[in-house]
């Protein structure tokens, strides 16, 4: 007799109906020992007392687990992944905070020269109907305002066409402006504030009240130079013997130091602008 299966398959010889068997023959126990020896399941034999089999019989390797020296290298490699990862990321916000500072500290320096560049490339020389006199290191700076004095003689006061016009505001587009450094409200603060005093007025025969713009502070020094065409000098007044605009103006800013900070060597923020040159007499215009 044969019995098959898709896993296994096996086979026994059973005597012929009608014959007898006498018992502890020695024909009983060559069939015996030949059904046994066909026995089998899946290729792999089993013994007559139906023992379970071994996994290794099978063609297979009992599951066995991770050790603890992986373990300890797999946590090892982990850990000195994310040390490079916070090393990687720490390091980027540090460079976006510089980044941010400087950008901040850049933003009012920027701003500054460009209103000064504006102004004093629009500059109207003195002997117009509404325009005055062109001032540099003067005492009689800001004397229009009620501000003579206050600059401590490091100033600049001009005559500029950068007025906005507005349907609200009866003014044109002549103003006076007048840069000076203040005293800055907050005393804690170190160095000054540098300003914009501006006069759109111009009709006023008295003294007027300003408009002052803020531009920058921590402003250690100021100074404004006009330039003749030989020479740099810390003092123009057309309103006594100076009778046309310099030539070109340069202006160097000094940032007060911060904490701990060493400004020996530091240099100065410069802008130089050159002006267009009006002669009274002849209203000659030369660049």
């Amino acid at each position: 007799m044969k019995i098959s299966n898709p896993q296994f398959s096996f086979s026994v010889q059973l005597p012929r109906p009608g014959a007898v068997v006498a018992p502890n023959s020695s024909a009983t126990d060559a069939r015996t020992t030949q059904c046994s020896q066909q026995l089998k399941i899946s290729n792999f034999q089993f013994s007559i007392f139906n023992q379970a089999p071994n996994s290794s019989a099978f063609g297979l390797r009992p599951p066995r687990a991770f050790t603890l020296i992986e373990v300890l290298l797999a946590l090892a490699i982990c850990a000195i992944v994310l040390v490079a990862i916070n090393a990687v990321y720490a390091t980027a916000v540090r460079l976006r905070n510089k980044t941010s500072l400087a950008v901040d500290e850049a933003a009012p320096i920027n701003q500054t020269f460009e209103i000064l560049r504006r102004d004093l490339k629009s500059t109207v020389g003195p002997g117009g109907f509404l325009a005055g006199d062109f001032k540099c290191g003067a005492q009689t700076m800001g004397a229009s305002m009620g501000l003579s004095g206050e600059a401590g003689g490091s100033g600049l006061d001009f005559f500029t066409a950068t007025g906005q016009l507005s349907d609200s505001a009866p003014w044109g587009d002549l103003q006076e402006v007048f840069y000076e450094l203040k005293t800055p409200a907050d005393r804690n603060q170190v160095g000054m504030d540098l300003v914009r005093c501006i006069n759109r007025n111009l009709l006023s025969t008295g003294t007027t009240t300003p408009d002052v713009q803020y531009l920058m502070s921590h402003v250690e020094t100021v100074q404004f130079d006009c330039y003749d065409g030989t020479q740099w000098r810390n003092t123009w007044d057309t309103s006594s013997g100076d009778t046309n605009l310099p030539t070109a103006v340069r202006v160097r800013i000094q940032i007060s130091a911060k904490e701990g900070e060493d400004t020996r060597g530091k240099e100065p923020l410069e802008l130089v602008v050159p002006l267009m040159s009006q002669t009274v007499r002849t209203n000659s215009i030369t660049q």
